[in-house]
Protein backbone atom coordinates (compact mmCIF):
# COMPACT_ATOMS: atom_id res chain seq x y z
CA UNK A 1 0.00 0.00 0.00
CA UNK A 2 1.22 3.46 -1.07
CA UNK A 3 -0.01 6.21 0.92
CA UNK A 4 -3.37 7.78 -1.61
CA UNK A 5 -2.32 10.13 -4.30
CA UNK A 6 -3.24 11.27 -7.36
CA UNK A 7 -3.86 8.75 -9.98
CA UNK A 8 -1.21 8.78 -12.91
CA UNK A 9 -2.37 8.80 -16.46
CA UNK A 10 -1.05 5.80 -17.57
CA UNK A 11 2.35 4.86 -17.49
CA UNK A 12 5.35 7.32 -18.34
CA UNK A 13 9.31 6.51 -18.54
CA UNK A 14 10.88 8.51 -16.02
CA UNK A 15 14.19 8.29 -16.92
CA UNK A 16 17.41 6.82 -18.29
CA UNK A 17 16.50 3.54 -17.55
CA UNK A 18 13.60 3.60 -18.66
CA UNK A 19 11.22 3.30 -15.10
CA UNK A 20 7.83 3.18 -15.82
CA UNK A 21 4.82 5.25 -13.15
CA UNK A 22 1.85 3.22 -12.99
CA UNK A 23 -1.36 2.43 -11.02
CA UNK A 24 -2.68 -0.31 -8.92
CA UNK A 25 -5.68 -1.09 -7.30
CA UNK A 26 -4.28 -2.05 -3.89
CA UNK A 27 -0.86 0.00 -3.49
CA UNK A 28 -1.62 3.26 -5.81
CA UNK A 29 0.57 4.57 -7.73
CA UNK A 30 4.12 3.22 -8.14
CA UNK A 31 7.50 2.58 -9.69
CA UNK A 32 8.00 -0.35 -12.37
CA UNK A 33 11.13 -1.53 -14.36
CA UNK A 34 10.63 -1.45 -18.01
CA UNK A 35 14.01 -3.87 -18.49
CA UNK A 36 15.98 -5.60 -16.80
CA UNK A 37 18.14 -3.82 -13.82
CA UNK A 38 21.78 -5.20 -12.67
CA UNK A 39 22.24 -4.77 -8.73
CA UNK A 40 24.16 -1.65 -7.62
CA UNK A 41 23.04 0.06 -10.43
CA UNK A 42 22.21 3.76 -9.65
CA UNK A 43 18.27 4.43 -10.44
CA UNK A 44 17.05 7.57 -9.55
CA UNK A 45 18.78 10.53 -7.33
CA UNK A 46 16.05 12.41 -5.99
CA UNK A 47 16.88 16.62 -5.09
CA UNK A 48 15.17 16.93 -1.95
CA UNK A 49 12.72 19.75 -0.67
CA UNK A 50 14.01 20.50 2.90
CA UNK A 51 11.82 21.68 5.94
CA UNK A 52 12.66 22.91 9.37
CA UNK A 53 11.92 21.26 12.16
CA UNK A 54 9.85 24.38 12.83
CA UNK A 55 8.13 24.70 9.65
CA UNK A 56 7.39 21.03 9.59
CA UNK A 57 5.58 20.88 12.82
CA UNK A 58 3.34 23.94 12.18
CA UNK A 59 2.27 22.86 8.59
CA UNK A 60 4.31 19.98 6.94
CA UNK A 61 2.27 17.77 8.98
CA UNK A 62 -1.06 18.49 8.90
CA UNK A 63 -0.84 17.99 4.86
CA UNK A 64 -0.70 15.16 1.98
CA UNK A 65 3.37 15.97 2.56
CA UNK A 66 3.62 14.41 5.62
CA UNK A 67 3.23 10.77 3.90
CA UNK A 68 6.31 11.68 1.95
CA UNK A 69 8.77 12.80 3.99
CA UNK A 70 12.33 11.28 5.30
CA UNK A 71 14.24 12.68 8.27
CA UNK A 72 17.54 15.43 7.46
CA UNK A 73 20.26 16.53 9.71
CA UNK A 74 19.58 19.37 12.20
CA UNK A 75 16.09 17.76 12.63
CA UNK A 76 14.76 18.71 9.25
CA UNK A 77 12.36 16.85 7.34
CA UNK A 78 13.07 16.13 3.51
CA UNK A 79 10.76 15.72 0.52
CA UNK A 80 12.18 13.79 -1.91
CA UNK A 81 11.45 14.72 -5.39
CA UNK A 82 11.35 13.26 -8.97
CA UNK A 83 11.18 9.21 -8.21
CA UNK A 84 11.92 9.88 -4.69
CA UNK A 85 8.30 10.01 -3.29
CA UNK A 86 6.74 7.03 -5.51
CA UNK A 87 8.87 4.13 -4.44
CA UNK A 88 6.37 2.12 -2.14
CA UNK A 89 7.52 0.07 0.43
CA UNK A 90 8.09 -4.16 0.94
CA UNK A 91 10.25 -6.15 3.27
CA UNK A 92 12.89 -7.29 1.96
CA UNK A 93 13.07 -4.04 -0.53
CA UNK A 94 14.70 -4.33 -4.41
CA UNK A 95 16.19 -0.71 -3.76
CA UNK A 96 18.24 1.02 -1.28
CA UNK A 97 18.73 4.42 -0.48
CA UNK A 98 21.50 6.48 0.58
CA UNK A 99 21.06 10.42 1.58
CA UNK A 100 24.10 12.90 0.61
CA UNK A 101 23.38 15.90 3.03
CA UNK A 102 26.75 17.41 1.24
CA UNK A 103 23.96 17.85 -2.08
CA UNK A 104 20.74 17.58 -0.47
CA UNK A 105 20.16 14.87 -2.73
CA UNK A 106 18.74 10.72 -2.06
CA UNK A 107 20.33 8.03 -4.13
CA UNK A 108 18.24 4.88 -4.70
CA UNK A 109 20.44 2.46 -6.17
CA UNK A 110 19.25 -1.53 -7.14
CA UNK A 111 20.10 -3.77 -4.14
CA UNK A 112 19.84 -6.93 -6.33
CA UNK A 113 18.85 -7.70 -9.78
CA UNK A 114 15.38 -6.73 -10.95
CA UNK A 115 13.40 -8.22 -13.69
CA UNK A 116 11.38 -6.41 -16.12
CA UNK A 117 8.13 -5.57 -14.78
CA UNK A 118 9.31 -5.76 -11.06
CA UNK A 119 8.00 -2.78 -8.75
CA UNK A 120 10.97 -0.78 -7.41
CA UNK A 121 10.28 -1.00 -3.50
CA UNK A 122 12.53 0.69 -1.02
CA UNK A 123 12.03 -0.44 2.88
CA UNK A 124 9.91 2.37 4.77
CA UNK A 125 10.72 0.61 8.39
CA UNK A 126 9.02 -1.45 11.21
CA UNK A 127 6.88 1.38 12.42
CA UNK A 128 4.14 1.85 9.64
CA UNK A 129 1.81 4.70 9.52
CA UNK A 130 -0.20 2.12 6.96
CA UNK A 131 -1.38 -1.16 6.79
CA UNK A 132 0.72 -2.76 3.51
CA UNK A 133 -1.50 -4.40 0.96
CA UNK A 134 -2.75 -8.15 2.03
CA UNK A 135 -2.37 -7.13 5.66
CA UNK A 136 -4.82 -6.70 8.07
CA UNK A 137 -4.06 -3.58 10.19
CA UNK A 138 -2.04 -3.09 13.21
CA UNK A 139 -3.58 -3.25 16.52
CA UNK A 140 -0.63 -1.56 18.20
CA UNK A 141 -1.36 2.08 18.31
CA UNK A 142 2.58 2.56 18.87
CA UNK A 143 2.98 1.34 15.65
CA UNK A 144 0.53 4.19 13.81
CA UNK A 145 2.50 6.96 14.12
CA UNK A 146 6.42 7.84 15.78
CA UNK A 147 5.75 11.51 16.10
CA UNK A 148 7.22 12.50 12.55
CA UNK A 149 5.30 10.42 9.93
CA UNK A 150 6.31 10.31 6.49
CA UNK A 151 9.23 8.20 6.00
CA UNK A 152 11.12 8.30 9.43
CA UNK A 153 11.65 4.59 10.04
CA UNK A 154 13.64 4.13 6.86
CA UNK A 155 16.43 5.80 8.77
CA UNK A 156 17.92 4.92 11.86
CA UNK A 157 20.13 7.36 14.30
CA UNK A 158 22.42 9.17 11.95
CA UNK A 159 20.34 8.28 8.94
CA UNK A 160 22.15 4.98 7.82
CA UNK A 161 20.23 3.57 4.57
CA UNK A 162 17.52 0.48 5.04
CA UNK A 163 19.26 -2.78 5.49
CA UNK A 164 18.84 -6.02 4.17
CA UNK A 165 17.54 -8.41 6.54
CA UNK A 166 20.64 -10.81 6.24
CA UNK A 167 22.74 -7.78 7.06
CA UNK A 168 20.46 -5.93 10.09
CA UNK A 169 22.18 -4.14 12.66
CA UNK A 170 22.77 -6.85 15.61
CA UNK A 171 22.87 -4.18 18.43
CA UNK A 172 19.01 -2.70 17.61
CA UNK A 173 17.52 -5.24 20.16
CA UNK A 174 19.10 -5.61 23.94
CA UNK A 175 19.00 -3.02 26.65
CA UNK A 176 21.07 -0.08 24.99
CA UNK A 177 22.86 1.23 28.00
CA UNK A 178 23.99 -2.69 28.39
CA UNK A 179 28.21 -2.44 28.98
CA UNK A 180 29.40 -5.16 26.47
CA UNK A 181 32.33 -6.80 27.78
CA UNK A 182 35.70 -7.02 26.16
CA UNK A 183 35.63 -9.65 24.37
CA UNK A 184 32.21 -10.19 23.09
CA UNK A 185 32.91 -6.56 20.95
CA UNK A 186 32.85 -6.79 17.38
CA UNK A 187 36.61 -5.42 17.31
CA UNK A 188 39.96 -5.71 18.60
CA UNK A 189 41.62 -2.71 20.25
CA UNK A 190 45.43 -2.06 19.36
CA UNK A 191 46.67 -1.60 22.76
CA UNK A 192 49.31 1.46 22.33
CA UNK A 193 52.70 1.35 24.71
CA UNK A 194 52.82 3.59 27.82
CA UNK A 195 53.58 6.97 26.44
CA UNK A 196 55.82 9.62 28.21
CA UNK A 197 58.16 7.31 30.19
CA UNK A 198 61.56 8.28 28.79
CA UNK A 199 62.82 11.93 28.61
CA UNK A 200 62.85 12.02 24.69
CA UNK A 201 59.29 11.01 24.45
CA UNK A 202 57.92 13.75 26.67
CA UNK A 203 55.73 16.06 24.54
CA UNK A 204 55.98 20.20 25.19
CA UNK A 205 54.51 23.32 24.28
CA UNK A 206 55.71 26.57 24.56
CA UNK A 207 54.28 29.17 27.63
CA UNK A 208 54.60 32.63 28.79
CA UNK A 209 56.12 32.60 32.50
CA UNK A 210 57.35 35.29 34.45
CA UNK A 211 60.03 35.10 38.20
CA UNK A 212 58.24 36.54 40.26
CA UNK A 213 60.69 37.77 43.39
CA UNK A 214 58.56 38.87 46.53
CA UNK A 215 55.93 35.53 47.04
CA UNK A 216 53.75 38.22 48.79
CA UNK A 217 52.57 39.39 44.82
CA UNK A 218 51.76 36.06 44.09
CA UNK A 219 48.32 36.54 45.38
CA UNK A 220 47.75 39.67 43.56
CA UNK A 221 48.88 37.94 40.68
CA UNK A 222 46.47 35.24 40.35
CA UNK A 223 43.58 37.46 40.82
CA UNK A 224 45.23 39.59 37.97
CA UNK A 225 45.22 36.38 35.87
CA UNK A 226 41.17 35.53 36.71
CA UNK A 227 40.44 38.90 35.71
CA UNK A 228 42.75 39.30 32.64
CA UNK A 229 41.00 35.86 31.54
CA UNK A 230 44.12 34.03 31.28
CA UNK A 231 42.60 30.80 32.77
CA UNK A 232 41.95 28.96 29.76
CA UNK A 233 42.02 25.00 29.36
CA UNK A 234 44.36 24.87 27.83
CA UNK A 235 46.38 25.13 31.10
CA UNK A 236 44.37 22.83 33.11
CA UNK A 237 47.04 19.97 33.08
CA UNK A 238 49.53 22.45 34.75
CA UNK A 239 50.21 23.50 38.34
CA UNK A 240 50.61 27.90 38.54
CA UNK A 241 53.21 27.92 40.77
CA UNK A 242 56.89 26.47 40.06
CA UNK A 243 59.12 27.17 42.96
CA UNK A 244 62.67 26.27 42.05
CA UNK A 245 66.08 26.55 43.89
CA UNK A 246 64.74 29.48 45.41
CA UNK A 247 62.71 31.35 42.20
CA UNK A 248 58.98 31.35 42.61
CA UNK A 249 57.94 30.91 38.67
CA UNK A 250 54.52 31.85 37.56
CA UNK A 251 52.71 30.51 34.74
CA UNK A 252 51.01 33.09 32.20
CA UNK A 253 49.52 31.56 29.05
CA UNK A 254 50.03 29.69 25.73
CA UNK A 255 48.81 33.27 23.96
CA UNK A 256 51.37 33.82 20.41
CA UNK A 257 52.31 37.38 22.42
CA UNK A 258 53.42 37.97 25.86
CA UNK A 259 50.69 39.47 28.28
CA UNK A 260 50.99 42.79 29.61
CA UNK A 261 51.63 42.63 32.94
CA UNK A 262 50.35 45.33 35.54
CA UNK A 263 52.90 47.85 35.62
CA UNK A 264 52.54 48.64 39.00
CA UNK A 265 54.03 45.65 40.31
CA UNK A 266 57.60 46.02 38.48
CA UNK A 267 57.85 42.99 37.18
CA UNK A 268 60.70 41.55 35.21
CA UNK A 269 59.46 40.70 31.86
CA UNK A 270 57.78 37.26 30.75
CA UNK A 271 59.42 35.18 28.89
CA UNK A 272 58.81 31.75 27.37
CA UNK A 273 59.45 28.37 28.84
CA UNK A 274 59.13 24.58 27.21
CA UNK A 275 55.93 23.23 29.62
CA UNK A 276 54.55 19.74 29.06
CA UNK A 277 51.54 19.78 27.06
CA UNK A 278 49.40 17.45 28.67
CA UNK A 279 48.98 15.55 32.18
CA UNK A 280 51.03 12.76 33.16
CA UNK A 281 49.24 9.66 33.07
CA UNK A 282 52.09 7.53 34.78
CA UNK A 283 54.31 7.94 37.81
CA UNK A 284 57.21 7.65 35.95
CA UNK A 285 55.55 10.64 33.36
CA UNK A 286 54.77 12.52 36.27
CA UNK A 287 58.38 12.37 37.53
CA UNK A 288 59.92 13.55 34.41
CA UNK A 289 56.96 16.29 33.64
CA UNK A 290 57.85 17.71 36.68
CA UNK A 291 61.31 18.18 36.06
CA UNK A 292 59.92 20.54 33.56
CA UNK A 293 57.01 22.25 35.45
CA UNK A 294 54.30 20.72 37.93
CA UNK A 295 52.45 18.78 36.50
CA UNK A 296 48.92 17.21 37.19
CA UNK A 297 48.47 14.10 38.08
CA UNK A 298 45.86 11.73 35.87
CA UNK A 299 45.96 7.90 36.78
CA UNK A 300 44.13 5.91 34.39
CA UNK A 301 43.91 2.41 35.91
CA UNK A 302 46.14 -0.35 33.96
CA UNK A 303 44.66 -1.20 30.48
CA UNK A 304 41.34 0.49 31.40
CA UNK A 305 39.72 0.51 27.98
CA UNK A 306 36.94 2.82 27.39
CA UNK A 307 33.36 0.97 27.62
CA UNK A 308 30.82 0.09 25.20
CA UNK A 309 27.26 0.16 25.42
CA UNK A 310 25.10 -1.27 23.07
CA UNK A 311 23.94 1.51 21.74
CA UNK A 312 27.27 3.02 20.74
CA UNK A 313 28.02 0.01 19.34
CA UNK A 314 25.02 0.36 17.40
CA UNK A 315 26.00 3.31 16.37
CA UNK A 316 29.55 1.75 15.34
CA UNK A 317 27.76 -0.58 13.19
CA UNK A 318 25.50 1.83 11.83
CA UNK A 319 28.43 3.72 10.20
CA UNK A 320 30.52 0.98 9.53
CA UNK A 321 27.63 -0.51 7.50
CA UNK A 322 27.72 3.09 5.99
CA UNK A 323 31.03 2.74 4.66
CA UNK A 324 31.10 -0.13 3.24
CA UNK A 325 28.21 0.47 1.39
CA UNK A 326 30.04 3.72 -0.13
CA UNK A 327 32.88 1.68 -1.07
CA UNK A 328 30.35 -1.24 -3.03
CA UNK A 329 29.15 1.87 -4.77
CA UNK A 330 32.20 3.46 -6.12
CA UNK A 331 33.69 0.38 -7.43
CA UNK A 332 30.24 -0.76 -9.07
CA UNK A 333 29.55 3.26 -10.64
CA UNK A 334 32.64 4.60 -11.03
CA UNK A 335 35.21 1.14 -11.27
CA UNK A 336 37.16 2.74 -8.30
CA UNK A 337 39.18 0.83 -5.49
CA UNK A 338 36.29 -0.56 -3.12
CA UNK A 339 37.91 1.71 -0.51
CA UNK A 340 35.54 4.51 1.77
CA UNK A 341 36.54 6.60 4.74
CA UNK A 342 33.65 8.38 6.83
CA UNK A 343 33.92 10.68 9.46
CA UNK A 344 29.83 10.00 11.34
CA UNK A 345 28.17 12.26 13.54
CA UNK A 346 29.63 11.75 16.87
CA UNK A 347 28.20 9.74 19.10
CA UNK A 348 25.58 10.97 21.69
CA UNK A 349 24.02 9.25 24.79
CA UNK A 350 20.17 8.56 24.90
CA UNK A 351 18.54 11.26 26.12
CA UNK A 352 21.49 13.58 25.35
CA UNK A 353 20.94 16.77 23.68
CA UNK A 354 21.41 17.13 20.37
CA UNK A 355 24.89 17.20 18.09
CA UNK A 356 25.48 20.93 17.05
CA UNK A 357 25.48 21.58 13.45
CA UNK A 358 28.89 21.91 12.53
CA UNK A 359 29.81 18.48 13.56
CA UNK A 360 28.09 16.67 10.40
CA UNK A 361 29.05 13.43 9.43
CA UNK A 362 31.42 12.95 5.65
CA UNK A 363 31.56 10.30 3.16
CA UNK A 364 34.26 9.19 0.84
CA UNK A 365 35.64 6.77 -1.63
CA UNK A 366 38.82 6.54 -2.69
CA UNK A 367 38.77 8.11 -6.53
CA UNK A 368 42.32 7.80 -7.63
CA UNK A 369 41.52 5.89 -10.75
CA UNK A 370 38.50 8.63 -11.89
CA UNK A 371 40.80 11.47 -11.04
CA UNK A 372 43.69 10.19 -12.52
CA UNK A 373 45.18 11.70 -9.04
CA UNK A 374 47.45 9.15 -6.91
CA UNK A 375 47.09 11.17 -3.68
CA UNK A 376 43.00 10.95 -4.17
CA UNK A 377 42.55 8.17 -0.93
CA UNK A 378 39.31 7.39 0.53
CA UNK A 379 40.91 9.09 4.08
CA UNK A 380 42.41 12.07 2.75
CA UNK A 381 39.18 12.61 0.37
CA UNK A 382 37.19 13.04 3.57
CA UNK A 383 39.49 14.77 5.93
CA UNK A 384 39.18 17.32 3.09
CA UNK A 385 35.42 17.48 2.62
CA UNK A 386 35.06 17.97 6.29
CA UNK A 387 38.30 20.91 6.08
CA UNK A 388 36.50 22.78 2.97
CA UNK A 389 33.36 22.35 5.22
CA UNK A 390 34.81 24.21 7.70
CA UNK A 391 36.38 26.39 5.27
CA UNK A 392 32.70 27.37 4.10
CA UNK A 393 31.47 28.13 7.57
CA UNK A 394 34.50 30.27 8.89
CA UNK A 395 33.41 33.88 9.10
CA UNK A 396 36.86 34.93 8.64
CA UNK A 397 37.02 33.64 5.08
CA UNK A 398 34.05 36.79 4.42
CA UNK A 399 35.80 39.11 6.31
CA UNK A 400 39.59 38.64 4.17
CA UNK A 401 37.57 39.32 1.27
CA UNK A 402 36.56 42.67 2.54
CA UNK A 403 40.07 43.41 4.14
CA UNK A 404 42.04 42.31 0.88
CA UNK A 405 42.15 45.79 -0.59
CA UNK A 406 43.52 46.75 3.40
CA UNK A 407 47.21 46.68 4.37
CA UNK A 408 46.67 45.27 7.26
CA UNK A 409 44.16 42.69 8.46
CA UNK A 410 41.95 43.01 11.59
CA UNK A 411 41.43 39.25 12.01
CA UNK A 412 43.19 37.69 15.33
CA UNK A 413 44.97 34.61 14.30
CA UNK A 414 43.45 31.47 15.00
CA UNK A 415 43.30 30.04 18.76
CA UNK A 416 45.04 27.17 19.47
CA UNK A 417 43.51 23.82 18.39
CA UNK A 418 41.41 25.19 16.06
CA UNK A 419 42.94 24.04 12.74
CA UNK A 420 42.44 20.00 14.63
CA UNK A 421 40.30 18.83 12.15
CA UNK A 422 39.35 15.63 14.10
CA UNK A 423 39.37 16.66 17.70
CA UNK A 424 37.40 13.75 19.58
CA UNK A 425 35.91 12.16 16.33
CA UNK A 426 35.77 8.87 15.38
CA UNK A 427 36.89 7.63 11.73
CA UNK A 428 35.67 4.91 10.27
CA UNK A 429 37.31 2.87 7.53
CA UNK A 430 37.03 0.00 5.49
CA UNK A 431 40.93 -0.75 4.58
CA UNK A 432 43.72 -0.29 7.53
CA UNK A 433 44.68 3.50 6.12
CA UNK A 434 47.82 3.50 4.23
CA UNK A 435 51.25 5.58 5.92
CA UNK A 436 50.18 8.77 3.99
CA UNK A 437 46.46 8.82 5.09
CA UNK A 438 47.39 7.78 9.06
CA UNK A 439 50.07 10.96 9.31
CA UNK A 440 46.88 12.72 8.06
CA UNK A 441 44.88 11.43 10.52
CA UNK A 442 47.39 11.86 13.24
CA UNK A 443 47.95 16.16 12.48
CA UNK A 444 44.03 16.35 12.41
CA UNK A 445 44.27 14.82 15.73
CA UNK A 446 41.93 12.39 15.63
CA UNK A 447 40.59 10.53 18.29
CA UNK A 448 40.29 7.15 17.26
CA UNK A 449 40.56 5.31 14.20
CA UNK A 450 37.83 1.83 13.38
CA UNK A 451 39.24 -0.29 10.11
CA UNK A 452 37.73 -3.39 8.77
CA UNK A 453 40.35 -4.81 6.54
CA UNK A 454 44.24 -5.19 7.84
CA UNK A 455 46.61 -4.06 5.48
CA UNK A 456 50.01 -5.69 6.79
CA UNK A 457 52.07 -4.67 3.97
CA UNK A 458 51.36 -1.42 3.61
CA UNK A 459 49.03 -0.21 7.09
CA UNK A 460 49.94 3.14 8.81
CA UNK A 461 48.11 2.12 12.28
CA UNK A 462 49.95 -1.16 13.04
CA UNK A 463 50.63 -2.96 9.75
CA UNK A 464 53.76 -1.88 8.54
CA UNK A 465 54.09 0.30 10.67
CA UNK A 466 52.14 2.35 13.61
CA UNK A 467 52.35 5.90 13.74
CA UNK A 468 51.09 7.20 16.92
CA UNK A 469 53.82 5.11 18.82
CA UNK A 470 56.28 6.36 16.76
CA UNK A 471 59.42 8.36 18.42
CA UNK A 472 58.74 12.09 17.92
CA UNK A 473 55.35 12.49 16.77
CA UNK A 474 52.91 14.80 18.78
CA UNK A 475 49.62 13.57 19.17
CA UNK A 476 48.68 9.30 20.24
CA UNK A 477 44.71 7.97 18.56
CA UNK A 478 43.32 4.56 19.46
CA UNK A 479 42.81 2.35 16.92
CA UNK A 480 40.66 -0.63 16.75
CA UNK A 481 40.21 -3.48 13.83
CA UNK A 482 36.37 -4.90 13.21
CA UNK A 483 36.49 -8.51 13.69
CA UNK A 484 36.00 -9.89 10.18
CA UNK A 485 34.13 -12.83 9.77
CA UNK A 486 31.73 -12.81 12.53
CA UNK A 487 28.36 -12.17 13.08
CA UNK A 488 28.91 -8.37 13.49
CA UNK A 489 30.71 -8.11 10.09
CA UNK A 490 27.91 -8.91 7.64
CA UNK A 491 27.88 -5.40 6.47
CA UNK A 492 27.32 -6.23 2.88
CA UNK A 493 27.13 -9.93 1.02
CA UNK A 494 29.92 -8.80 -1.04
CA UNK A 495 33.72 -8.98 -0.08
CA UNK A 496 35.68 -5.80 -0.52
CA UNK A 497 39.05 -7.34 -0.45
CA UNK A 498 41.55 -5.51 -1.77
CA UNK A 499 45.58 -6.34 -3.21
CA UNK A 500 47.58 -6.85 0.30
CA UNK A 501 50.26 -4.61 -1.63
CA UNK A 502 47.91 -1.24 -2.33
CA UNK A 503 47.96 1.70 -0.08
CA UNK A 504 44.94 2.30 1.06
Amino acid sequence: MQPEATTSAGAERLNPLGCLVKSTTDRGRGVYASRFIPRNTIIEISPVLLFSKKEYEAHGKYTLLDHYTFIWTEGRMALALGLGSLFNHTDPPNVSYIRDANTESIKYVAARDIEAGEELCIFYGQNLWFSPAGQLPSNNEADLDDGWGGLSAVEDNDGSTSLNPSTMNPYIEGDPEEIIPEEDLPFVRFKLPPEEEEPHTIRTTKAWVVDVADPRLITTLLKWIKQAGLEGPELGHLKRIRKHEGTTTLLLSMAPEPPQLPKDLNLPDPYLLSVPSSSALTLPSLNLKSELWPTMYTPRRKDEPEPWTRHKLRWAWDAMKKTVDTAINAQAENDELPVAAHIPTPYVFPGATEIESSALSFLASDTRRSTHHPLRHSSINAIRYLADYRASQDPRNDRLEKDAASSESSLGEPQNGTNYLLTDRTFFVTHEPCIMCSMALLHSRVKEVVYLYPMPLTGGCGGSACLPTLKGVNHRFSIMQWKLGSDYAKFSNKTIEIDAKTDA
